[in-house]
């Protein structure tokens, strides 16, 4: 893949119960990052293999939420940012508002429900569009 239009976020379990062929199609131009989350190795491990990956990134863990928030912010860069994450601190909500790259903020602490992957492709779909 060349560079990446977009990145992605999450913790691994987020994409557990995904259907691979969605994961792949939405990750087409973007690149993936997980955290590992109570599911470990073996949930990045599950998750690289249903999106057929041979690696996957992996965000380094904080020392608290807002240290962890930091890395996420740091790893998006200017790129535009999917976020899934259980909870946002009114800090990220503030950054991801007033970035200038497009950023979706998603908050669920479970597997990624059909709404919420069809709010992520609706977005990914958006940058293609503008990309174009």
């Amino acid at each position: 893949m060349a560079d990446p239009s977009f990145r992605f976020v999450c913790v691994a379990s987020a994409l557990q119960g995904a259907p691979g062929e969605w994961a792949r199609e939405m990750l087409r131009d973007g690149e993936v990052a997980l955290r590992p989350g109570d599911g470990g190795l073996e949930a990045i491990d599950g998750v690289a293999h249903t999106l057929a990956l041979p690696a996957v990134l992996v965000v380094r863990g904080g020392d608290s939420p807002q240290a962890q928030e930091q890395t996420v912010i740091d790893f998006a860069g200017e790129l535009p940012l999917v976020w899934v994450s259980p909870a946002f601190s009114e800090r990220a909500r503030h950054w991801a508002r007033d970035r200038g790259a497009m950023t979706l903020l998603v908050e669920t602490d479970q597997e990624l429900s059909h709404d919420e992957r069809a709010r992520i492709g609706r977005f990914v779909a958006l940058l293609g569009r503008q990309s174009e």
